[in-house]
This record gives structure tokens, sequence and C-alpha cells, in this order.
């Protein structure tokens, strides 16, 4: 069925975020997604979910079921949202699609009748379209499709911002045993051991290793506080939120027909992520209103910052798409740390020392750093050499004393295609890194710990420390960052704008991981320098997980300490690059400083090829280049050599 043309969203009037009123929403709370909400009557995730032996093995389907109940007589079917049209591709009239299933074979590959849902001047409007054919495009993560009676780039622009939508009675048959996310929604929760009703699923969210189910509880379901006392009869516990692993040793029992689940969860596993609050509603919604007032004037001092760095362009994704869009890119905007961005952006038109292993072996024979040699056997194995053992000494006593911080980066940079990128962290993998780390700390739990991922990871690995009791470690001594990202921006000149940030869709800024570099700025961001210092810490290390390397270096701690130094570093000449493996000490007076002079840090410009778009002629076009037409910006934490004297850095060379 041939489709009439669709108005271009971009006649929509502009309508700035702000005005949306839509609630501010902590992160936790809010799945991703890269699909516009629709028919705001009903809508959720929908995913499958199947019981294998002692867990629950889930694919991350982000299909949304869509209700229209506009018409009361409930003739039109529903709908189910299996993607958005990002962009054109081509000259054929093709449209690239960002999907939101986790069928995308079956909805993007299979042609049949699809459904186009579009919003102009306020007004939605479904037409039914006619899929000939599609392809994916893995790089782009999205799907390329051609629909009769598009042939040409004019009537394919058209398309932009439209939702594609299948009928809701088409969605696949699941085997037995597996379940619709969407199916669970609104299902009754009971304890099996005394059959109280406990409360209704809310959500499902996916944290990686399994899915969560997100639970309100209900008014009259009697639990403990989170410090194990009974709570008060004044404090309500109806709409209190809490989240429970949906696995088979957890929720044993899902009956589909009586829309019940029955649970048996471990002693303190509802009071572990339960926030009571005995304020009342009205004092609640004040508190949400001035946290979104207080989004709203960081949402505008980002704007100001942006359009100072003349990257207005980015704002334009605003007179497209949906609510959820709009606060999509607003929370993409506050995120973007601009200080940094300047930095980077300074340091790559001005000439610095690029540090390396072999940067570092020539400045040695040179005499330019101290350094001791040692061999690999001894490093592993230990010697007879005193001084060698007085140093070990000396850094064991400074650990025991909780002088040193050990900052572990688990998802850095040059990382990437590891477990770090994919969005789904297996447990095992986890556990792997972590416990390798802690086979060389773990005599020393005073120590505090660092530990830097990708958001993916970042809830992963604190649901580790929780289950494992901070593998001894005290919890008040551990934190979790989110590794920082900087937008990658054109390689082009652009007027007197020789930077461009390059958008990924509409409402998505492109970015990627600084890299070990990027660890300063959190430490300045988070004031976590501030907070080692006031306990009496002096010292942190910074290193990557590797076989190598795993933290607890105290042959390294001795050295520094012994030389006065403000930087030590442990090389080996046979590992050719040194943002794979890399362990530093760093004295807190000139982490202090760094955190303070941040602009002394180097940033590389990295090539890279990236699919963006981009508005041209008032209409999102997408560009696409088999060579480099972009910048990756990345730092490394060598080089903070730039801000020392080389005469306070020691090494340890390490040779076979």
């Amino acid at each position: 069925m041939q489709i009439e043309a669709l108005p271009p969203a971009l006649q929509r009037p502009f309508q700035p975020p702000l005005s949306l009123g839509f609630p501010f929403k902590p992160s936790f709370l809010t799945p991703a997604t890269h699909a516009p909400s629709h028919f705001n009557t009903y809508s959720r995730f929908q995913h499958s979910v199947k019981f294998r032996r002692s867990f629950a093995t889930v694919t991350a389907t982000t299909e949304k079921v869509v209700i229209d109940d506009s018409d009361t007589t409930n003739d039109e079917p529903g709908f189910v949202n299996i993607g958005y049209i990002s962009s054109v591709h081509g000259i054929q009239g093709e449209i690239r699609v960002k999907p939101a299933t986790d069928f995308p074979q079956l909805r993007f590959s299979t042609p049949g009748r699809r459904w186009l849902k579009s919003k102009v001047l306020g007004r939605e409007s479904v037409q039914e379209v006619e899929l000939e054919e599609g392809r994916e495009h893995p790089a782009l993560k999205s799907w390329i499709l051609k629909f009769r009676g598009i042939d040409t780039v004019d009537q394919a622009k058209k398309l932009i911002g439209a939702t594609l939508l299948v009928v809701d009675e088409d969605r696949p048959e699941l085997e037995e045993g597996e379940f619709y996310t969407h199916d669970l929604i609104g299902m009754k929760v009971f304890m099996k051991e005394n059959g109280k009703l406990v409360g209704t699923v809310m959500n499902v969210f996916n944290s990686g290793a399994n899915d969560l189910l997100q639970i309100v509880l209900d008014s009259s379901f009697d639990m403990l506080d989170k410090s194990g006392k009974s709570r008060s009869a004044e404090i309500d516990a109806s709409d209190q939120l809490v989240l429970v692993p949906f696995v088979e040793a957890i929720v044993p029992d899902v009956d589909m027909k009586r829309r019940q689940m029955h649970i048996t969860p471990p002693k303190g596993l509802l009071e572990l992520n339960l926030r009571f609050d005995d304020r009342s509603k009205k004092e609640r919604r004040q508190l949400e209103w001035k946290e979104k007032k207080k989004f709203q004037k960081r949402l505008i001092a980002a704007k100001k910052k942006l359009i100072e760095m003349e990257q207005k362009h980015i704002f334009h994704g605003f007179q497209y798409g949906e609510k959820d869009q709009w606060s999509s890119l607003s929370d993409q905007i506050v995120g973007v740390n601009s200080k940094l961005l300047q930095e980077a952006l300074q340091s790559l038109e001005r000439p610095a020392k690029r540090w390396k292993v072999a940067e570092l072996v020539g400045a040695i024979e040179a005499k330019l750093i101290n350094s001791i040699q040692i061999s690999e056997e001894y490093f592993l194995n230990g010697g007879k050499n005193k001084l060698f053992r007085d140093m070990q000494e000396k850094g064991l006593e400074l650990m025991s004393k909780g002088k040193m911080a050990i900052v572990f980066l688990l998802n850095d940079k040059e990382h990437q295609g590891s477990i770090s990128d994919s969005n789904k962290v297996e447990n095992e993998a986890i556990d792997t890194s972590v416990l390798h780390m802690f086979q060389k700390v773990k005599d020393h739990v005073s120590v505090p710990l660092i530990l830097v991922s990708s958001a993916q990871q970042i809830q992963s690995f604190r649901n580790l420390f929780t289950s494992n009791n901070y593998f001894a470690f005290d919890s008040e001594k551990v934190w979790f960052l989110e590794e920082e990202k900087l937008p990658v921006i054109s390689s082009l000149p652009k007027g007197q704008n020789k930077y461009k940030i390059l958008m990924k869709s509409p409402w998505e800024i492109l970015q990627s991981p600084v890299g070990s570099g990027g660890l300063i700025s959190l430490f300045s961001n988070h004031s976590i320098a501030d907070n080692l210092i006031d306990m009496g810490v002096e010292y942190i290390e910074v290193c990557c997980t590797s076989e190598k390397m795993a933290g607890g270096n105290s042959l390294l701690l001795g050295l520094i300490n012994s030389r006065e130094a403000k930087i030590g570093i442990q090389i080996s000449p046979k590992i050719t690059d040194s943002e794979e493996n890399f362990d530093l000490i760093f004295s807190m007076d000139f982490v202090k400083k760094l955190t303070k002079q941040s602009n002394k840090l180097q940033f590389d410009a990295i090539p890279k090829a990236h699919s963006f778009v981009e508005k041209v002629d008032k209409e999102w076009v997408t560009l696409t280049s088999s060579t480099p037409n972009s910048y990756e910006l990345s730092c490394s934490i060598y080089s903070s050599l730039n801000a020392c004297s080389l005469d306070k850095v020691c090494i340890v060379e390490v040779r076979e």
C-alpha cells in the first residue's frame, strides 16, 4: 500500500523543553530508550524472559505496546512500537531506522504491512506502509528499509521522526516459560511462605546480568526499615519502590492466568534499596518541584555555555520527537562536561610531550628520571635484595595504615571491545576481573577503593560488591564512578568554529570515553581528593586490570615514598602499548594540584570514521564516510608528567 507524503516534522512550532513540565526522575528509575513514547494512555517496555535452571535468561527487548483509546469503539487494533525513522539513506528513498525491538530480523527484513505514526502541529496520525525490503547496518546499530512508493530523497525526508509500528496481535509467540515484560506489568506479588501481598509489578529493568522487577509496595505490607527496625505506623509504605531480581530462585512462581507471582526474597533484600520517607505528600511534591527547578537552571547554564562555544546546533533536536526524547536530549546537554571539553579543544592547539613507555625508557637512559631495575622473576616471586625488601616493607606498612588509595580503571577507553563495550555485562566476566584484582589487595582491606567503569557496568559492580559484603572492604571507603566522556567532534573547519560536536541522531550527542586521563576530572567533580586527604591518604595508585598489574604495588609505593617523589611509574620495556598496561602512583598533593590545574593535561584527537546527522537546509541528513571524518578526544594519565618536574618522577623498570 502506498502512503501519502507526510508533512515534514519541521513544520511543528518550536517547543523548548523547559515549558514541558516533565517530572524530574532519578536516573536509576528511568530505563534508557531511543524510541519515542506514543499514545500516552499506555506504554511499557516489553521483554521476553525465560527461566533456565537457577537463573533467568533475558533478551533485551524494547518493544513498546501502544494502545490508542481515542476511539471509544475500540475497533482499531493496538500497535507495537518497533523503532523510529532517524534519517535518510542514499538517494533511492531508503530510510534508516533505530530499532526498539528484540526481533529486528522479523520486524525489518520481512516484507509486509507496517504503520507509520507521526505528529504534526500537535495532531497524531497513523498511516499504513508496505515494507519491500530491509537490511542491517551493524556499524550504526540501525536498519535500512525501503517502503513501496517512497523512491526519492524528498519523499523519504518527510518520514524522519515518524515511529514505525506493527499491530499488537503480530507479536511473536514465546516458548513455554517465557514472558513479555508487558504481561508482567501490573501483576500482584505475594510472599510464597505466607501468602501476604507484597505489592504490584510496576516495571522491569535490565541490570546487565539479569532483569529486575520494580515493585510498588502495598500499604498493608509489614516490613522493617533499612536499619532493621519496625517502621512507625505513621510512615506509609504505599508507593515505596523495591527492586527484586527476576530469577527463578527468588521468583519461583509466575501465574499468568491469575495475574500474580510468588517471591522468596533472601533476608534483607527488600530493605536493601528501600527508602522510607516520613514526609507528607505535599512536602515530597515540593521537593520534586525544587529538584525540577534545579535541573532547569543547570540546563539553562549548560545551554549558555555551549552557545558560547558555538555549539548551538545541538538544540535543533527539540523541534522533533516526543517528550521523552526532549528529556533525553536535555539530560545529555546537562551531562556534557563543557569545562573539560573546552580544555581538551584548547590543548589540541598547543604542542606538548606525548609520553609512552619508549619515551620513559629514553628519559631513563638520558638520566632525566630516577629509576631502579628489577627482574620479572623478582617482581613476581621476591628476592634477597635488601634495598628492594625494605622498600616493599615500607609500602606494605603504608597500605596497612590506609595511607594509599587504589583506583581501578575497569572500562578505560583503550579496553573498548571487551566486556565493557556490551550493553549486557555478564556476571562471570565481572567476577573474574574483580576477583583477580583482590588476589593482590585482599590483605589490605583498609585501603580506600575507587572503581571507574562504564555506565553499563557500574550498577553491576555495585550489585557485586553489595552481594559480597564489599569483599571485607569498608563500604564508606569505596566509590563507584562512571567514566568521563566527551562529545565526538568534526575534523573539518566550519567557519570560525573549527570543531563541531557531532549528533548521532537529533536527540543523541555522539560521545566517546576520554581515557585514563579523565580520572582527574572525576576527582575534581566528586571531591574525591579532599575526601581521601581527610581520611589520611597520602598516595593514590592508578592502574588498569591485567594479568601483570592488579593494584597493591608495595615496591613502587616504597620507592616513591623513599625518594619523596610526586609520581611513581612501573614500566616494562617489552610492553609497547603503555595505555593497555599501566601502574602509576601519585602523591596526594600532586593530585590536588592537578584537579586545580587540569588544563595542564594533554589531549589527543584520534581520527575516526563516524556516521552522524546534521541539519542541512532545515532537514536532518545523515552523513557517512568510509575514511576518518571526525575526532575522538582522548587523554592519557601519562600526560600528567607534563605537569611535574622530571626529578620528582621515579620508575620501577621490570626487565626479563
